[in-house]
Order: C-alpha cells, then structure tokens, then sequence
C-alpha cells in the first residue's frame, strides 16, 4: 500500500496510478453532481477524498507552528497551518503552562492541543482495548457475535503470548432462535432525526420502546484477530439506543470508570469559563441550573463513548440532541493517528471550520450553540501515528508491540458527557428505570 507522502507527490508512481483510477471511476458520473450539496457537506466530500489527497492549508493546524510537534508533522506528511481560522489563545488555571483555543464562530467550543501527556496517552489507549471494551460494556460486535467475557484485546493478547490457537467467535443467531424478527436488514442503517431531549418532554422520550437490535444471520465464525479491526466502538456509563438515538435507561447505568472520568473532571475544571462564555451568557438556551459558572462543581461525567476509527473510517455530520444537560461539557479526547474534524453550526448550511486534531489533543464543546451543532470527522489521516507510541520506547511493557502495531492504523476518540444536570431528579420510579451500577 502506498505511503501518504507518496500520494502527495504529483511526480510519484503511487500518485499516477491513483490519478488513473480515480479518473475511471468518475467517467460516468453526471455534471454538477455537487450542485446540491450544503456546505458541510462540500466540506465533508473535500477532506474524505482519496484523490487528489486533500489540500490541508484551510485546516487549523497548531502542530503546524510549534517547534516541539516538527517530528510529528513528518509522519504522513500532513500539515494545516496555525493562522487558517479565526480563534483566540487563552491561558488555563494555575500550574501550568498550557494554553486553550477558543472561536468566535462557533462559542462553546474549546480545544487543548497536546493536552493529554505522551505516558498518559498510552495509558488511555490500553485502557479503551483492554480494560474497558469488554463486559459489562457492549460494544457493536456484540449484537453479532458472543464475545469473550473479557474482551477481544485480552483474549488477542493470550494467544499471543502464549503461542495458543486464537479463539474462534460463535455468531450470535447461532444461539438464537431464527424467528423472523432476527434477520438483520442487509441495506443501510436508516437516518434518525431524533428529537432534542428536554427535561418537559423527558418522561414520554424514555418510554418509548427500545427493541435490541437483531444479530446477522449471515456472519460466520471468525477468529479473534479479524474481529479487532471491526470494533467500532464501546459504550461508556449510560446505555445509548442507536436504534432511537436515545438513551435506554431501563439497561441500568455503568460506572464510569474513574480512569476517564478523572481525566475528563481535570480538563473541565482546567478551563476559565468566564474566558469562554463571559459574552454568551445571556444568550438562548441557557438555564439557572446549566450556567457556566457552576461547572467545577456540577459537572459529573456519567455517559459516552469509546470510538475506534480505522484510517478509511467516517463520521458524517450528526448532532448530539439525547442529554438533558443540553449545555454541560463534552469532552473528546483525541489518540493515535490524526483526524480532519469539522465543527459547523445549527444547520448543515452554515460552513464548518476545519480543525486537525493530533494525538493528545482535547476539543470540549460547551454551551446551547456548540453542543447544538452539527459536526462530523471525514478523514483519518493516514501514517500518522507519533513516535510516542513507539514500541522501542515502551521495553518495559511486552504487550506494546501489539498496541503499536493495532494504532498504527487506528484513531481512538474517547468523547465523554453529561446526561443529567445536577438537581434534575427524573421519574426514577419508572419501570426499569435506575441506577443498577453494573459494575
């Protein structure tokens, strides 16, 4: 497979022999195909295209001025430059030395470059594979498939170690009943357009029925290591229905684990929000109980998710709407290879902004209009896994070789949020509804 670099080199072989396909594939489409399209999705068509690889200068880049990260712009050589987006530096709390960025056209949304340290990086990403997707946690293998009760990662890792045959993973409808409300659709997941979560319309929103969804009848047997390069993703604290993008609170809630709360806690708490929303406070959408100025004692992690992104991976643009703290803090947390992610506003017709999140990055979005708005990433990018995660760094940990290995092609984006606003007390009386701590 051809390098990045290579595909970024008009006079290269590999960039020849992409030109000639991709002018194949396009010889029957229609003109003016893109007539149509919104801007954000011009936008997401620009940075998902193959060929020609995407011209990154419009893509808010810090990496691209600090003298620290030059090594890590080498890798795949992509690179966005530090001036492409209006923003604002501000400083953080006391004791350190980093700085936040801030964007008048999209208030709310903060990011922290390089805020997650090389060590604690690496800690994070064994922890979203070994300890986290794994039971209690579904993941979306788990509709299909009867998974080990500690993950695939550890039972990856035994046979690895231990020079043992890999386990094969049974298909769940083995184990079923083949009724016809088993079969899984073959086409594609329709599109939900949920309706934004409210504490007035809280209660009829949660009882509305949320049937599992049905296994494939079609999956086979597999082994292991060909099931890890399919997790997507693994559900954190609440139990979120993509069937109905709601949360399905009669599943009982997990523990968050301490690990990434208190990674997510710190990062809220580092932030001076009056820097932030001082000039949004009055703005729509704000209430007495989800002010701003309450966060570093009111803001308490308890749902989200763990992404697991290949490089030829998407996220189209979607707008969270399932929290009834519709304003509180999310927090994502960036790991691995980089990613192109668009922020745009309250519509898909408002222009988003380009932003190139690295390894170690944090993006909080805050606030009515920023957790409001539409945003997606298009692009993985490709070779561009920091030395950090080298595994000639990292001796004293046998199994690193076999993260290394898996991250090279892989983005992991941990994003955490806030379901509940502190005071709100739902109708926990509800059949089914309650804290089950399934720890």
């Amino acid at each position: 497979m051809p390098s990045a670099v290579e595909l970024q080199d008009p006079g290269s072989t590999a960039y020849k022999k992409a030109k000639r396909k991709h002018l194949k594939t396009i010889r029957n489409r229609p003109e003016h195909v893109d007539a149509d399209w919104t801007p954000f999705r011009a936008a997401e068509k620009k940075y998902k295209a193959r060929f020609p690889p995407p011209d990154l200068s419009a893509v808010f880049d810090l990496a691209a001025s600090d003298p620290t990260r030059v090594e890590e712009i080498k890798c795949g050589g992509w690179k966005g430059r530090a001036d492409a987006v209006d923003h604002r530096e501000i400083d953080l709390g006391e004791g350190t030395s980093k700085k936040a960025y801030i964007f008048p056209s999209v208030p709310g949304l903060v990011l922290l470059p390089s805020f997650v340290s090389p060590q604690e990086q690496r800690r994070l990403v064994q922890w979203s594979l070994k300890d986290h997707a794994r039971h209690p946690n579904e993941t979306n293998l788990d509709t299909h498939y009867i998974l080990p009760h500690d993950g695939l990662w550890n039972s990856f890792l035994r046979s690895r170690n231990e020079g043992s045959p890999e386990e094969q993973i049974q298909p769940r409808a083995s184990v079923l009943d083949s009724s016809p409300q088993l079969i899984q659709d073959s086409g594609p997941r329709p599109l939900i357009s949920n309706v934004p979560v409210s504490k007035s319309n809280f209660i009829p929103l949660i009882t509305t029925p949320k049937l599992p969804a049905p296994p494939s009848l079609t999956v086979k047997p597999t082994l292991v290591s060909a099931l890890i390069p399919k997790l997507r993703w693994a559900n954190i604290g609440w139990y979120y229905h993509w069937g109905t993008k709601q949360y399905d609170f009669s599943r009982g809630k997990i523990d968050v684990d301490p690990v990434i709360s208190n990674v997510c806690k710190k990062t809220v708490s580092t932030v001076p929000w009056a820097e932030v929303h001082g000039n949004t406070q009055n703005a729509d959408g704000w209430s007495d109980d989800e002010h701003w100025s309450t966060w570093n004692d009111s803001y308490e992690p308890d749902a989200g998710i763990v992404n697991f992104y290949q490089t030829k991976d998407t996220l189209m643009a979607h707008v969270d709407r399932s929290e009834v703290c519709a304003t509180s803090p999310l927090v994502s947390i960036s790991l691995g290879c980089a990613a192109v992610f668009l922020m745009g506003g309250l519509t898909r017709d408002v222009e988003p902004i380009p932003i190139l999140l690295r390894s170690g990055d944090v993006v909080i979005m805050s606030g009515p209009q920023c957790r409001r708005a539409y945003h997606g990433v298009p692009r993985i990018l490709e070779d561009t896994l920091p030395a950090l995660f080298g595994s000639t760094r990292i001796q004293e940990d046998k199994d690193w070789p076999l993260y290394e290995e898996y991250m090279r092609t892989t983005r992991i984006n941990i994003n955490v949020r806030q379901v509940f606003p502190k005071g709100f007390k739902p109708e926990l009386d509800l059949p089914g509804l309650h804290d089950t701590n399934r720890s």
